[in-house]
């Protein structure tokens, strides 16, 4: 089933230094990454984000036209773009640092979607991270919600500068993902699953942590599930979690699960449904994983 999906957040160019310290640029941000993968899955997606005049913006520009996502008409603006620096070490694990303005014009935005989804610096900082908030609020009525915090220590601060605010983020949420290792930083516990399954009772009908290589668990009515993760051969994982968020998304729309409307039947989802849609996340990102940068897969290339 094809769906309509609003993504709002960064976009920007992510320039990779590998272990090697060999530079390469790419376009970048996680709301974008999720954005594309969308549209290469063939749902049309919307992306409301903020796009410099330089080079770099037109190099975005061409890529999400490229990967069949629209661009809102209050995107692009007369100024630089965004970056950020993704140091890669030896095992192609990434560290960011950031040269990042998050300030967006909500213009021209499509009036019925079945799905929003925002992540990371979006939805924290200001003054855009405002603008993301009352989006959410406006859509929540008749749209699936989808959320991941995706910290950015060096751009969030303390996590008990965030913590307040991204909680109030997943009230407001339909389906919230997080990394391990973001849930880890942002509560300073080893117990992270227990953190995801407990975000459940802020409101959200799915909450799920993913393990990298080590697969992912969801929590629902049904309680846990936990799925394996799939064997590749790691390039670099940046834009895995991403394609992970858009893989959600996508199984969801396969079920008819999104909308306003649905939100019991994605709580009430069976073991077994549930795991599907795990899966399908986890086999998205797998590919992710295996080539440089976030380049997450087409339709054509799935089995």
């Amino acid at each position: 089933m094809t769906a309509r999906f609003l993504i709002t957040g960064e976009a920007l160019t992510d320039i990779v230094v590998d272990a090697e310290g060999a530079r390469a640029e790419h376009p970048g941000g996680s709301p974008m990454n999720v954005a594309v993968a969308l549209g290469r899955l063939g749902h049309e997606s919307s992306l409301l984000t903020r796009v410099g005049s330089d080079a770099r913006g037109d190099q975005i520009r061409d890529h999400l036209q490229a990967s069949h996502v629209e661009l809102t008409p209050g995107s692009s603006v007369d100024a630089p773009t965004s970056a950020a620096t993704a140091t890669l070490d030896a095992t192609g694990a990434a560290s960011y640092e950031f040269d990042l303005t998050w300030e967006v014009d909500p213009t021209g935005l499509p009036e019925q979607v079945d799905a929003v989804h925002t992540s990371s610096i979006a939805a924290v900082l200001d003054p855009g991270a405002q603008t993301v908030a009352d989006i959410v609020r406006r859509y929540r009525e008749s749209a699936t919600i989808s959320y991941d915090p995706n910290a950015r220590p060096t751009l969030m601060g303390e996590p008990d500068d965030v913590r307040e605010r991204i909680e109030a983020m997943i009230a407001l949420c339909d389906v919230v993902k997080a990394s391990d290792e973001d849930v880890a930083w942002l509560y300073g516990t080893v117990d992270v699953e227990d953190v995801v399954g407990s975000w459940r009772r802020l409101g959200p009908s799915l909450t799920v942590l993913t393990r990298g290589s080590d697969g992912a668990v969801g929590f629902a009515d049904a309680g846990r599930v936990q799925v394996a993760g799939v064997p590749v051969e790691a390039v670099d994982t940046v834009g895995a979690g991403d394609t992970f968020s858009a893989g959600i998304l996508d199984a969801l729309a396969a079920k008819d699960l999104l909308g306003a409307d649905r939100r019991e039947q994605i709580a009430g989802m069976p073991s077994d449904d549930l795991a599907t849609v795990l899966r399908r996340a986890a086999a998205l990102a797998a590919i992710t994983v295996s080539r440089a940068g976030a380049n997450p897969p087409w339709s054509h290339e799935l089995t």
